[in-house]
Formats: C-alpha cells, sequence, structure tokens
C-alpha cells in the first residue's frame, strides 16, 4: 500500500528541512538515457534494447535493505530520483522505488519527493502516474529555448516541446523546476537575458542555470581541443554569470546557491542537504552516500558500481553493488563543509564547522579574503563568499581549507 499523499494535495508543507537543518536525503539513480549528450559526464548509458526494469527494481530494493542496515533508522527529509533520465521508468517502477524507501526509513507526510525528467518523455498520463506514485516535484531537462541550440547540446525535443513540457508539469506537480545551460558558443549578454526572461516567464518556482563546462571524456572535449568548439572567455562568461543574478533577483528567484535560483520558500529541500553537509544515502548504479553509522564522528562514504548491469550482477551476488568506501575524519568532513556551505548564499555555520572539525578556520587567512573582497561575514555566526568570490571560489576554498 502507497504511504504518498494523494495527487491533489497542494506544495509541501515548511518542515522536513524547511527549518535550515541540514537534513536526511536519499537519492536514487537511474542510469538510463534515450541518448547520451555530448556534453553529459554524467553516469549515463543508453541501451537499445528495452531495459529489464522489474530485475532493476529488484536490484534497487536489496541495495536499499542493505544500506538502511549501514544508516541505521533515520527520519528522510527528502528523496530524489536522477539519472540518466527517470521519466522512461513506468510510473509503476517509481512507485516500486518510493514505497521501498518508506518502507526502510521514516517517510513523514510532505516530503519533498523530486523525479527528473526530459521533455521528450513528457506524457499526460505518465505523469500523472508519477504525481500517484509520490512525485510532487518534478526538475526537468530543458537545458535550451531555441531549436539551434538544443540540436548543438544533443536534445531529443526541440524548443515547442519544452514549453509544452512545462506547462503540463505546472498542472501536474506541486512544484516545478527546469535547467538551462548558458555560455554556449555565440551567445551573446542579449541573447541569453531574452532566453532567461522567457524562461522565468514560464513560472517555475525553480530554476537551475549552469554554464557550459567542458568535461573530460566527452566528445565536447575532443571538439573543444580540435578548435571547433569555442566557448566564452573568462570576461563574457563573468559577465553573462553577473546578468543572470541581476535578472533573477529583479524577478524574483534570487540565487540560494551559485546555480540554482529560486522563490523564497520554494528552494531544493535535497540539495540543501547535500550543500549544509547532511547525510544521504545513494542507491543504485554510480550512487554516492555519505553518513554516519551509529553515534560515530566519522563519515562513511559509499561509492556503488557505475556500469548498470555489472551493478545489477553485484547485487545479485553480494546484496549491493557498494565497489569502494572511504572513511573521512572531522578535518576532512570540515573541509567538504567548507567547500559545500560556501556555494550557498547563506553560507557556512562557523560553530557548526568548528565543531565539526576540531579548529577553527585560519584568522588570517579569513580577513585576508574579507580584504580581498572575496568573502564576507553575515552577522557572528556564519561566512560566505561574496558574487566576487563566488566567481573564483575553488581559489578562494583552497585559501581557507588549510
Amino acid at each position: 500500500m502507497t504511504v504518498w499523499a494523494s495527487p491533489d494535495q497542494t506544495a509541501p508543507a515548511p518542515l522536513n528541512g524547511d527549518d535550515g537543518s541540514p537534513g536526511f536525503g536519499v537519492y536514487l539513480h537511474w542510469p538510463f538515457c534515450a541518448a547520451k549528450c555530448p556534453y553529459c559526464d554524467f553516469n549515463s548509458h543508453v541501451r537499445h534494447a528495452p531495459v529489464d526494469q522489474t530485475a532493476f527494481a529488484e536490484a534497487f530494493l536489496r541495495e536499499m535493505a542493505h544500506v538502511r542496515d549501514l544508516t541505521g533508522p533515520r527520519e528522510v527529509t527528502s528523496i530524489f530520483i536522477g539519472g540518466g533520465t527517470p521519466s522512461l521508468m513506468t510510473p509503476e517502477t517509481v512507485g516500486t522505488l518510493l514505497n521501498a524507501v518508506a518502507a526502510h526509513w521514516r517517510v513523514p507526510a510532505n516530503i519533498e519527493v523530486t523525479m527528473e525528467a526530459n521533455p521528450q518523455s513528457a506524457d499526460a498520463n505518465r505523469f500523472a502516474g508519477y504525481r500517484t506514485a509520490g512525485v510532487n516535484r518534478l526538475s526537468l531537462g530543458v537545458q535550451a529555448l531555441n531549436d539551434a541550440d538544443l540540436t548543438f547540446l544533443g536534445r531529443l525535443h526541440d524548443a515547442d516541446e519544452a514549453r509544452a513540457a512545462i506547462e503540463l508539469a505546472r498542472r501536474t506537480f506541486p512544484r516545478l523546476s527546469f535547467d538551462l545551460i548558458y555560455a554556449r558558443p555565440g551567445q551573446t549578454l542579449e541573447n541569453w537575458a531574452s532566453e532567461l526572461r522567457e524562461a522565468i516567464s514560464l513560472a517555475a518556482d525553480h530554476l537551475s542555470l549552469y554554464q557550459l563546462t567542458i568535461e573530460d571524456g566527452t566528445p565536447f572535449k575532443a571538439l573543444h581541443a580540435a578548435g571547433r568548439i569555442a566557448i566564452p572567455d573568462g570576461e563574457l562568461a563573468s559577465n553573462l554569470y553577473a546578468m543572470t543574478q541581476d535578472i533573477t533577483s529583479d524577478h524574483g528567484l534570487p540565487a540560494y546557491e551559485i546555480s540554482n535560483h529560486a522563490v523564497p520558500g520554494a528552494q531544493s529541500r535535497h540539495n540543501l542537504t547535500y550543500w549544509r553537509y547532511g547525510d544521504y544515502a545513494g542507491i543504485g548504479p554510480g550512487a554516492h552516500g555519505r553518513f554516519a553509522v551509529g553515534e560515530a564522528v566519522e563519515k562513511h562514504v559509499t561509492i556503488t558500481e557505475r556500469h548498470p548491469e555489472t551493478w545489477l550482477e553485484r547485487v545479485r551476488r553480494h546484496g549491493h553493488g557498494i565497489a569502494e568506501t572511504e572513511t573521512l575524519d572531522r578535518m576532512a568532513q570540515a573541509d567538504e563543509m567548507l567547500m559545500m556551505g560556501l556555494r550557498l548564499t547563506e553560507g557556512v555555520d562557523l560553530a557548526r564547522h568548528e565543531a565539526l572539525g576540531g579548529r577553527t578556520i585560519d584568522g588570517q587567512a579569513l580577513q585576508a579574503m574579507i580584504d580581498l573582497g572575496m568573502v564576507e561575514r553575515v552577522g557572528n555566526a556564519r561566512i560566505r563568499a561574496t558574487a566576487r568570490g563566488r566567481i573564483v571560489l575553488d581559489s578562494v576554498i583552497a585559501e581557507l581549507a588549510q
């Protein structure tokens, strides 16, 4: 029997992590895609024969039981189904996975349940099925709102299909986010401003806006090395980023993280768990988990086998597909917390950072970053990167995490 709220329920109530606590998330990774985008370095795989969803769902349930034995009893503050393209799953498969989460951990009413989807797999009956299964927040991989750039990015949908999928999602789910990639070859400030304003007018309560990066191991990497792709230079990229912050803020979707913008109260609870350095369990091929075990000070890291069929066989043999584990001591956790927390507009809680790592941030290094305009204090309790500091955040973190 499903534990999930009825489809006509309104947006989730302000609980389960909305109080600013890090929370405990569950991430489910469905690794299959209809096509591999040339910029993508995620763990995604194309299969030309139908995927045996029953076999993979059974393996998810076995691995989930194993991870539950490691985490112990927890209250889940968010669930995220990512990929890959999770919307290639049937609603029945999604329901099986979500009900298994509720069988292993405590799932409160109104929990945020996000699923990623691509516009080409948008279908009214399918979306309604996901909503009935328990999904109450959809994240659409739109990436661009013009056909030329969608073709360049290797997407299977066109701009009209993207707009139709957004409208369908708005009618079906209480909460909606969609992704766009900017700083594309040949993109000017003017045409990105126009595209961004259109995106905001489509009335999602959350936008994820990423600059195009050339990742190792992708087709774009080879094309870029051969001089066939030219992304904007540093100055233009910086201007595109600054303009993005201005436009989204002016339209009521300020940044709460470097690349994520939301109407106040509509921030992604699940992603905030990562950035606030909470615990999370990762289930499925290529999924990562980070969580404390029992009363231990150390944090346990799990990384599962990336190749889907190899993962499936490992689960059948061993009850899980975990291929790597690591233990993070207090110092390592404090450094990771700093790295994640400085991405947030709310910044880093200095007392929590000190309690976690057993030491304070070096005062001279911090003051140097403040004097350079890279970091600022938020009252007496927190620090955060400035707009200038976010552009060179890796360098700021390297100075502070010593």
